[in-house]
């Protein structure tokens, strides 16, 4: 997890920004993210001091335990729904509970995903956010890393290697996209999400 996560940014990073540009400007709504960004980017910074002291069994057992979370939600069909003004008060704590997971396990999103749904955002303002909101968080991750040691001169290669993969998956994806039976890959994506996170759970136990 300590290697993973270092690895992982950059290519975040550049996915992301593609994706950011590729929807467009995000306009007046950035302004309704900053709450939400300001509490992400502290959360960030918690969660990786928590991936720096935490031993590999637990920062394992966090992703297993978090990917299984996800699953769960997914298959259950939640589809909560928050009125605008509890926007301002729920930012905070949704901010912080999604930056200080991306910071251990590197994947903030699906607490960010389940806030914006749960908003009632349309389809496009949802991806613009989630695009923003990634770049932002990445790159303060990014620092963060280095900053705690985590990320030096020994992975870089690793990590560009890593982004000319992400990059080739990037292209593959955006062919299929059109192609692909929603349905039928939801499943399979939850498939393997649920046998990864007992795997991680079981190994770390």
């Amino acid at each position: 997890m300590k290697t993973a996560v270092p690895l992982l940014v950059v290519p975040n990073l550049v996915m992301d920004g593609i994706q950011f540009q590729r929807q467009g400007p995000v306009g007046a709504g950035s302004r309704r993210l900053v709450p939400l960004l300001v509490f992400t980017i502290v959360g960030t910074i918690i969660g990786t001091k928590l991936l720096v002291i935490l031993s590999p069994r637990a920062a394992a057992l966090t992703l297993g335990v978090f990917l299984l979370g996800y699953v769960a939600l997914d298959l259950a069909r939640l589809t909560p729904r928050i009125p605008r003004g509890w926007e301002l008060r729920l930012a905070p704590p949704v901010g912080l509970v999604a930056g200080v997971m991306g910071g251990i396990t590197n994947a903030p999103g699906t607490v960010l995903a389940l806030y914006f749904v749960a908003l009632g955002m349309e389809k496009r303002e949802f991806v613009r956010s989630i695009a923003l909101t990634f770049l932002v968080v990445k790159g303060v991750q990014l620092a963060t890393l280095t900053w705690y040691g985590l990320f030096g001169w020994q992975l870089v290669l690793g990590t560009l290697g890593l982004t000319v993969v992400s990059l080739g998956g990037f292209v593959l994806g955006v062919q299929l996209q059109g192609r692909l039976d929603q349905r039928a890959f939801n499943r399979a994506v939850l498939a393997f999400l649920a046998i990864l996170g007992i795997w991680l759970v079981v190994r770390a136990l």
